[in-house]
């Protein structure tokens, strides 16, 4: 999982709303490169149950994303086949992302549960 999710060595990670077993998902110790105040991820993964923590949290990124142009930004969400309730899906944060100077450049199984998918700030806008 740190493979597909581009997690390299000495990256600072910033976890948001992340499961309680995410550690166990990577197969790997991450947090030495945990993200701790006042430092700009270089990699933040958000997990959101509905369409409004989404939203509310993708605006607060806002700032990071314009402080490292170059941030990856994974979301991930309930899969449809893990039949849990849920306003998001993939098109619900493709749309937004395109909105909001981002695009989407990858989609993957994070766990049998959660999908995402990988937004970055364009390079033209970097």
């Amino acid at each position: 999982m740190i493979k597909k999710l581009g997690i390299k060595p000495g990256a600072i990670i910033q976890l948001i709303n992340q499961p309680g077993n995410y550690f166990e998902l990577l197969e790997s110790d991450i947090n030495d490169q945990l993200y701790k105040k006042n430092q700009i991820p270089d990699l933040v993964h958000l997990f959101v149950k509905n369409n409004k923590e989404f939203e509310t949290e993708m605006k607060k990124l806002k700032v990071v994303c314009k402080k490292n142009p170059s941030v990856t930004l994974w979301v991930s969400w309930y899969k449809k086949a893990a039949g849990i309730p849920t306003d998001v899906t993939e098109d619900t944060i493709r749309n937004y992302a395109l909105k909001n100077d981002l695009v989407d450049v990858k989609v993957c199984a994070v766990s049998d549960i959660w999908s995402g998918l990988k937004l970055v700030v364009p390079l033209t806008k970097r």
